[in-house]
């Protein structure tokens, strides 16, 4: 068994995989190819557990279940799921294109639901598994030139709270966390100052995935700092 991370290549990604491995969590890290998710990987491997590199484009619907696939052959039924991958484009709604904003929906909003669908049947098998839903406090509130952020990140905890609502009788559990103002690379450009660390993040994020009790089902957990 393993945890699946998407969006794993930098951030809180990254420093969510590498926090799980610190834990001992064998992983899969499920991104685009690129140099920035095999350091993520060989640093992770480097705390002594196993890591599976699924390479996803996550705005291919074919893609996400070949990487389905290959995580169940590869690493078995997941441990838990951490659906942090993401992308922001910050423009004004005049700016913002239909290709930016089915981006924006595909990666943060239609990629977690397609990943789930195809994962689940399996988890629901062995009657165990986390779901961890990235969101933000985008998901609560409005951002200057970040309308199509917003609407998935709201629409990622409506869908949240609807499987959770199909897990209520299983042994499984689903809960999304929305951090505030992260320092990251997202960050830029958006107005805010940097109110806690990727890993600020990814510590409460391990918690979920591993420790937190199945009565969190549904729930939210806000992050706003300090």
């Amino acid at each position: 068994m393993a945890i699946v991370v998407t969006g794993a290549s930098r951030g809180i990604g990254r420093a969510t995989a590498l926090e799980l491995a610190s834990r001992g969590h064998a992983l899969s890290l499920v991104g685009r190819p690129s140099s920035a998710l095999d350091r993520a990987a060989v640093d992770a491997r480097s705390r002594g557990v196993a890591v599976n590199v699924v390479p996803c484009d996550l705005c291919d619907p074919d893609a996400i279940g070949g990487a389905a696939r290959r995580i169940e052959s590869e690493s078995g039924v997941p441990e838990a799921i951490v659906h942090n991958a993401g992308i922001v484009h910050r423009q004004s709604i005049e700016e913002t294109t239909d290709a930016s904003w089915d981006e924006q929906l595909a990666v943060n909003l239609r990629a977690p639901f397609q990943l789930t669908r195809a994962l689940l049947p399996s988890m629901k098998a062995v009657n165990a598994g986390r779901l961890v839903y990235v969101g933000s406090i985008s998901s609560t509130l409005g951002s200057k030139n970040a309308a199509a952020y917003c609407a998935s990140k709201w629409g990622l905890v409506g869908f949240m709270k609807s499987v959770a609502e199909d897990l209520s009788e299983t042994g499984l559990m689903a809960m999304a966390i929305l951090p505030g103002s992260v320092d990251t690379e997202m960050l830029e450009g958006s107005g805010f100052s940097a109110r806690m660390s990727a890993e600020d993040v990814a510590k409460t994020i391990a918690y979920f995935a591993v420790l937190a009790p199945r009565s969190h089902n549904g729930g939210v957990v806000e992050m706003f700092g300090t």
